[in-house]
């Protein structure tokens, strides 16, 4: 029998749908031709972005050239920019503001072949600090109140690229996910005096059929509630509201988990399309006993439908007991 099953943190119902429980052979599609042609993020192409914001290339080497290992530029069709000012205004029962943000690409490595799955371990590492660097840069803009990292893996997912790349969008409201899970973890910490996410660490620990992987720091974990198959967290073990404030053993305990998670999930289901996000703390938010940064890793197998749209219910034809297993079983090379 199908199962309601209730994120604990949010408070939105899935329905874990077991009559229509599917392996990972039924979820791989045909891969998507590989575009050819011109690529902007290749070396040599750099006069074809923005100028670089920050790059990791070798002492030396000037800015916009060619020997980078990682590049950020402004994205150069912005869903926001950073000049100008906000303007709060109502429009009678509307609200309205000017786009004003930041919207950045992070051109995760100069071999257009390359995916996080398969790019080295300190790549991955270096990738991660990148993501630090741009934060902690963007916190110094007052106007901004959240960062939203993310990436879009594969032309379903919502890529426009094949070159591997992530994406960052500080805007000036905290977006409503996020507020959610903010105001559900406040909510549990009132009540109990605890991390909502600290106590699903541990009793997953304790359960262990939603575990995937762990190492010292970072547990990953297909959760409770999963809206679609295959759906994985990263969780840092240490209690932390804000991923800039990691410490720097953990960005190479993060690398390990993260890059590992990613070739389960190629091996498992062979090369799906996915995006993940980075929940953290709003910015100037400081440290706060009651949230828990965390990646959210979401495999694009499903099509949402007329009853998502209309009930904010999600339907996931697999268990995640069942899609932790296979991850957990899955043989890596």
């Amino acid at each position: 029998m199908s199962e309601l099953r209730k994120d604990p943190i949010v408070g939105k119902w899935v329905i874990i749908s077991v009559e229509r429980g599917k392996r990972p052979s039924e979820f791989v599609r045909k891969s998507l031709p590989a575009r050819s042609g011109f690529c902007p993020f290749c070396p040599g192409n750099e006069d074809k972005t923005p100028p670089e914001i920050i790059a990791y290339r070798p002492t030396g080497t000037p800015p916009n050239t060619p020997g980078w290992t990682l590049r950020v530029v402004p994205n150069k069709f912005p869903a926001l920019r950073i000049e100008g000012d906000l303007e709060r205004a109502g429009e009678g029962v509307y609200d309205r503001m000017n786009g004003v943000g930041a919207h950045e690409v992070i051109i995760e490595s100069p071999n257009h072949a390359d995916t996080l799955a398969t790019i080295s371990e300190k790549a991955f590492e270096d990738l991660l600090w990148a993501y630090r660097d741009r934060i902690i840069d963007l916190k110094r803009d007052r106007r901004l109140k959240y960062v939203l990292i993310f990436k879009n893996q594969g032309e379903e997912a919502g890529a426009t690229l094949e070159h591997t790349h992530s994406q960052l969008i500080a805007l000036p409201v905290v977006p409503k996910r996020v507020q959610e899970e903010l105001d559900g973890c406040l909510k549990y910490f009132n009540y109990k005096e605890r991390c909502i996410f600290c106590d699903i660490i541990r009793q997953e620990l304790l359960q262990r059929n939603r575990v995937v992987s762990e190492n010292q720091d970072f547990l990953c974990i297909t959760p409770y509630a999963s809206r679609s198959p295959f759906e994985t967290w990263i969780l840092p073990k240490r209690h932390t509201s804000a991923y800039e404030n990691a410490q720097k053993n953990e960005y190479q305990s993060l690398a390990q988990i993260f890059r590992d998670t990613l070739k389960r999930l190629d091996k498992v289901l062979e090369n799906p399309p996915y995006n993940f996000m980075l929940h953290t703390a709003p910015l100037n938010h400081g440290e706060s006993e009651y949230f828990h940064w965390h990646f959210e890793i979401l495999p694009k197998l499903t099509e949402v439908a007329g009853f998502e749209w209309g009930s904010d219910f999600y339907i996931n034809p697999t268990p995640p007991e069942e899609a932790a297993r296979f991850l957990r079983e899955a043989t890596l090379e």
